[in-house]
This record gives structure tokens, sequence and C-alpha cells, in this order.
């Protein structure tokens, strides 16, 4: 939840400065049901009984999905760095058999439970890159006492970045397709009457020369 909730400040964070995430709100996304299918995944991984191999295998494919959306979508600035914090995180739970490893003095911090049958996170006995797991925490008493890991932080920042670069001003009216197009229309004519001018200045030149 804490990363959850960190990236919900990032999409509203715009409106501190009395702008708004446009890029984000108006940008046409390509397949947006991948994220759902994504999110039910995980919420199926780790709320309903199964075999922990299942569970983990899950938990794995819901990263797989989330990076094919981000991958069909990745000219929307920050959506780079949003994936290189999914597939860290991807990476590191499929090497270590679908958990994401976690810093033991993290968890104690985080006031977490250790014992859950299976978990998105868990402290591993031998870990694969446990420096890429979830290393930090958010302490106890905190709300959202939580872990996070290197990827978790590229995620926010990335979503931060994605609301800010598309951001504009409140009351600033929204570009229409007639207004662009008017806008390359007076563009051209002025560029051809600066053209003509050029040319009829040239030939007067050229007269006053000959003369």
């Amino acid at each position: 939840m804490l990363v959850v909730a960190l990236c919900a400040l990032g999409v509203f964070s715009p409106l501190l400065a009395w702008r708004w995430p446009a890029g984000l709100a108006l940008h046409t996304w390509r397949f947006p049901l991948l994220v759902w299918v994504a999110l039910a995944l995980q919420v199926v991984a780790l709320e309903v009984a199964m075999p922990k191999v299942l569970a983990a295998s899950l938990h794995v494919l819901t990263y797989a999905v989330a990076f094919g959306f981000l991958w069909l979508n990745r000219r929307v600035p920050g959506v780079w760095i949003v994936a290189a914090g999914a597939t860290t995180n991807g990476v590191v739970i499929a090497l270590n058999g679908g958990t994401l490893p976690a810093s033991a003095s993290a968890v104690k911090a985080a006031g977490l439970d250790g014992e859950l049958a299976f978990a998105n996170s868990g402290v591993l006995e031998n870990p694969v890159l446990p420096w890429l797991g979830d290393a930090f925490a958010w302490p106890a008493p905190l709300p959202l006492a939580n872990t996070f890991s290197v990827g978790d932080i590229l995620i926010v920042v990335g979503v931060f970045v994605a609301a800010w670069a598309g951001s504009r001003r409140i009351g600033t009216p929204r570009p229409t397709p007639d207004a662009a197009t008017d806008t390359k229309t007076d563009t051209k004519t002025q560029t051809a009457t600066d053209s003509q001018a050029d040319v009829t200045m040239d030939t007067k030149t050229d007269a006053k020369t000959d003369n």
C-alpha cells in the first residue's frame, strides 16, 4: 500500500503548484485493461489459498503483464523509469522463486508479520540479489509502515515524472484540432508572404543596380 499511496501522491502532486496532470489524464493509453489484469492477478496470488508454487508463479506473471502495458505505452515521459523499477522487482522476484527478498531488519522496523504462508515480500535464507529486494523500511508506527526496494523507488519517481512532464496550468484551455490547424495555416501563410516580400526586395535592388 505504501508504493500505491506514493504513486497516487505523484499523480496528484501537480495540483500543489496549481497544475493538473493533463498528459496522464488526456493520453490515450494502449490496452489499459492490462493494468486491471495485473492487479487482479496480484490480489489472487496474495489473498486466495493455493499452493505456494502457483501463488509465486502468479506473482511473477503480474510483473510480466505490467511490463507489457508499459512497453505498449513507452513513449509517455516517465514510463521507462517505471518500467525499469518494475523490471528490477520482477527479475529479483523470479530469481527468488516468486518472492521479493526482504531485509530482516527492514521487516522488523516496519512491524510486519514474517510468518505469512505467502507474501509478495519476505525474509529468505539465501536470497539472490538481496540489495535489490525490500532492503528499506518505512518504519512503524508511521502510517502505511512497510518495506520497499530500489525498484519501488524507481516506480514512484517515474510516476512523478510522468505526472509533471505533461502537466498544465489549471485554467489553461485545451488546444483544439481546429486551433492547431489554424495555427499551422497562419504560419504557412506568413512564411509565404515573407518569401514574396524578399523576392520583391531583391527585384527592386537588382533594378536599381542596373540603372
